[in-house]
């Protein structure tokens, strides 16, 4: 389910802000690969300080471990979680245009092999000559290694006609 934008503006800060907007259609497709891997970098590391002061929050809740000192040890982790939730699914789509970029590059590069090998192909000399005409009706044929049928001709449907063979007596038994 998507998030609109005004969500994600009441969500993060203006630093944050600006970096996830640049995560969103078509300003994704304008960025280089250099500036996508950056933002996907910047992404990350503010997903992974959110789950961190998330884990921490809860293991204040759960006594594990001591406060702080701050008043947000005690507030509630959905605001957080919904924050985590958007640089994920922004994540998500710079990770997906990354792969993207980087299918179309390899697609180049294989493109630009193969057409490599068939130049080369195409300017080396035969490797054998031509066989030329054959003489008469060509090479005799091998016999065939395959072993016949195990079961022969007379024997197909026997076992069936044996069957009916035997219910036929036992419904003349009565």
């Amino acid at each position: 389910m998507g998030v609109e934008f005004a969500a994600e503006r009441r969500l993060l800060s203006e630093e944050e802000f600006a970096p996830v907007v640049s995560s969103h259609y078509p300003e994704l497709a304008a960025l280089s690969h250099e500036d996508l891997v950056g933002l996907a970098r910047w992404l990350r590391g503010q997903h992974a300080r959110a789950r961190d002061i998330i884990r921490g929050r809860r293991r204040v809740h759960r006594g594990k471990a001591e406060a702080r000192g701050t008043a947000g040890e005690t507030a509630s982790d959905r605001g957080l979680t919904e924050k985590k939730q958007v640089f994920a699914r922004g994540l998500k789509r710079v990770n997906a245009r990354l792969a993207v970029l980087r299918a179309e590059a390899k697609r180049e590069a294989a493109t630009a092999a193969l057409r490599e090998a068939l130049a080369r192909r195409q300017a080396a000399a035969p490797h054998h000559p031509d066989a030329g005409a054959t003489p008469a009706a060509g090479a005799s044929q091998k016999a065939s290694p395959r072993r016949r049928g195990i079961i022969t001709g007379g024997r197909v449907g026997s076992v069936s006609q044996a069957g009916r063979n035997a219910q036929a007596a036992r419904d003349a038994r009565g």
